[in-house]
């Protein structure tokens, strides 16, 4: 808009008809994905109290990762690549997201925490929102040069609406396809999307679990305006160690797929083996509170997303469990997501890192909640944003150190192989 155009109404009104266009393209893909997150919310909630109530299911994981593997090798065709393929199809458009991806991956979510698998829900929601954004297009014809557009909403939606975190879900939809740079073109229609997602997940009564931070620290001897330079080298020294973490667990769920498809062949032997693994540690360990989403736990002593924001909510080496229970289960070929299981990790080492640092359980807890999973997705500003609508903003720039510093010190790659590679993280 030129300076001439400050004073011409129509400049104004002609800027209103891409919002419209946004609006009436991405509005029915909030809608599909916030109700289809409310229907995979409600559906989890019910698998994991049937799997509280009847033990025995946990001897069936093997069995049903034969089946769940047979499914996806026979039937899924691409769309067994998951969240890959949809960050390849808004990168390079190709032969589009099938929508068998939706029921697909919600039925194999489902049998994995249904029978003790451990993993999380973000990657369902992005497929499923991806799935419905693809369908949606086809159906209605949308041009192609839309499509993109609306596969990023999908991704937006289904990852605001399953968290309750619509303005991480926006910047996550644009930060995730390359390390380093965010895509801003497709941003308002992204914040369409996953406003709505939100929204609509919360119309269907489904309600995400709040957590809490208490308030602002008291001052110290180096606290200057709000800021303690104390606290805040405490924070950082925290990020380092949570993109430590990060990296770790990224490094250890790809290498064992990598070694399940070259030592094992058979492809439905792989989920048996890691099925087995998963029953032998929760056996040998003596607890099962490192399977399924680690969300809650109708037992009072278990660790759980919520515990590690208290003193003594954790051991210290839960996170570690936490992170080795998740690649067996992702990297032998159960599908569900990593989001929840790295919030249960990074909350459970902030935990384990409070005391040593000096920090208190819950700000340390929150702070590896949001920057363990910023050091693995490279998605740093959305997980800064998410801390935020979380745990509010009195710890915002406490948040964004914990998120930066872990991001730099993760590694180059990540838990999304499709990420493609942007800025360097260490160049000077």
């Amino acid at each position: 808009m030129t300076g001439t155009d400050l004073i011409r109404p129509r400049a104004y009104l002609e800027s209103l008809r891409p919002l419209g266009l946004w609006t009436l393209l991405v509005a029915p893909v909030g809608l599909l994905a916030g109700s289809a997150s409310a229907l995979f919310l409600w559906s989890l909630d019910r698998v994991t109290q049937i799997r509280f109530d009847h033990p025995w299911l946990l001897f069936l994981l093997p069995l049903a990762g034969v089946v769940m593997a047979w499914v996806y090798r026979h039937h899924a065709k691409n769309a067994g690549r998951g969240n890959n393929l949809i960050i390849d199809e808004i990168h390079t458009p190709g032969g589009g997201v099938p929508a068998r991806i939706t029921p697909l991956i919600l039925g194999a979510t489902l049998v994995t925490h249904l029978f003790g698998g451990s993993a999380g829900r973000e990657g369902t929601a992005v497929q499923m929102g991806g799935g419905l954004a693809s369908a949606f297009a086809r159906a209605c014809r949308v041009p192609e040069k839309h499509r993109r557009m609306l596969l990023m909403a999908g991704v937006a939606a289904g990852f605001g609406s399953v968290f309750g975190t619509p303005l991480a879900g926006a910047v996550f939809a644009m930060e995730v396809l390359t390390v380093g740079r965010v895509h801003y073109e497709n941003l308002i229609p992204c914040m369409i999307a996953a406003i709505i997602g939100d929204l609509t997940c919360a119309a269907w009564s489904v309600h995400h679990t709040g957590m809490m931070i208490a308030g602002l620290l008291p001052a110290g001897p180096f606290t200057f305006g709000q800021l303690d330079l104390l606290v805040l080298a405490k924070v950082a020294a925290a990020g380092a160690l949570f993109g430590v973490c990060a990296r770790l667990f990224a490094a250890t769920t790809h290498g064992l797929q990598a070694g399940f498809e070259h030592y094992v062949p058979t492809y439905w032997l792989r989920p048996v083996i890691g099925g087995v693994a998963v029953i032998a540690l929760a056996l040998a360990l003596g607890t099962r509170e490192y399977l399924g989403l680690g969300a809650w736990s109708p037992f009072p002593g278990d660790v759980t997303t919520v515990s590690v924001f208290q003193a003594g909510g954790a051991d210290a080496w839960s996170w570690f469990w936490k992170l080795l229970f998740t690649a067996i289960t992702l990297g032998s070929g159960f599908k569900g997501g990593e989001v929840t299981p790295l919030f249960f990790i990074g909350g459970a080492l902030g935990n384990t890192l409070a005391g040593p640092l000096g920090l208190p359980v819950d700000l340390a807890a929150g702070l590896g909640f949001v920057a363990v999973f910023a050091g693995a997705s490279n998605t740093p500003l959305a997980c800064t944003l998410m801390g935020i609508e979380l745990f509010g903003a009195q710890h915002a720039v406490l948040l964004a150190v914990a998120c930066w510093v872990s991001y730099h010190f993760s590694g180059h790659s990540g838990i999304y192989a499709a990420q493609r590679p942007g800025v360097r993280k260490n160049e000077v």
